[in-house]
């Protein structure tokens, strides 16, 4: 589903170069749970967003589902993305002036899905996620466990063959965090690829394999 060659990202500020990402190269298969690890600042985030198409490469190639993706324009990248990858973020990124059902139905509108397809399609992941009872309530009124179960509803509800996650039980306790790493789990069970960024040695144990990087260089691949 998902191959690197040679991947890199530099960061140029004036006469600095920063090189985020050194010749990564890797392979991820359809419905493989992989887990990227790694000290701050050693390219994970910059990675998953290569992955997500929120960024292109500054060389090397990027494969997704066969397709060489490395140079697509941003209207390109976004057009691939609709429907094929879902994202779970950190900070939960849910728009505040939206309720649950409607931060929910988000990336169907972009889809151009009709409104009764909608309404069945954020009713069930509201229910998967346990949530219908907030379907009304805004982000603010809700805890961080009830965020991230509306941030993975949202990444899911198009039914995305590869999701997205960056330190998705960062921002929760233990038992939120239990409940979310349950939920990748489950989805992962059923055939949807996770790529998972986090700092968790106890996240990372729900992953088929495990990649390290350091420095922005693959450095070690320990299956599981």
């Amino acid at each position: 589903m998902i191959k690197t060659v040679n991947l890199q990202k530099i960061f140029k500020t004036e006469e600095v170069e920063t090189w985020a990402l050194n010749n990564v190269s890797i392979e991820i298969k359809q419905g493989e749970f992989v887990t990227i690890m790694g000290p701050s600042g050693c390219g994970k985030s910059t990675l998953l967003n290569i992955l997500g198409l929120l960024d292109n490469p500054t060389g090397g190639e990027y494969y997704l589902n066969g397709t060489e993706v490395s140079k697509f324009t941003e209207s390109q990248r976004t057009n691939l993305r609709k429907g094929v990858i879902g994202f779970v973020f950190q900070s939960f990124n849910l728009i505040d002036e939206l309720n649950v059902y409607e931060n929910i139905e988000l990336p169907l509108l972009y889809m151009g899905v009709s409104a009764s397809e909608r309404k069945k399609r954020v009713e069930t992941a509201m229910e998967r996620m346990a949530i219908t009872h907030r379907s009304k309530h805004f982000p603010q009124q809700l805890s961080g466990g009830q965020q991230q179960r509306v941030a993975i509803a949202r990444a899911v509800v198009a039914n995305p063959k590869l999701i997205l996650a960056d330190e998705p039980t960062g921002n929760l306790d233990s038992k939120n965090g239990k409940e979310v790493m349950g939920l990748l789990n489950e989805l992962n069970k059923e055939g949807t690829t996770i790529v998972m960024v986090t700092h968790s040695q106890h996240d990372a144990g729900y992953a088929d394999r495990i990649i390290n990087l350091f420095d922005g260089q693959v450095v070690t691949e320990v299956n599981m």
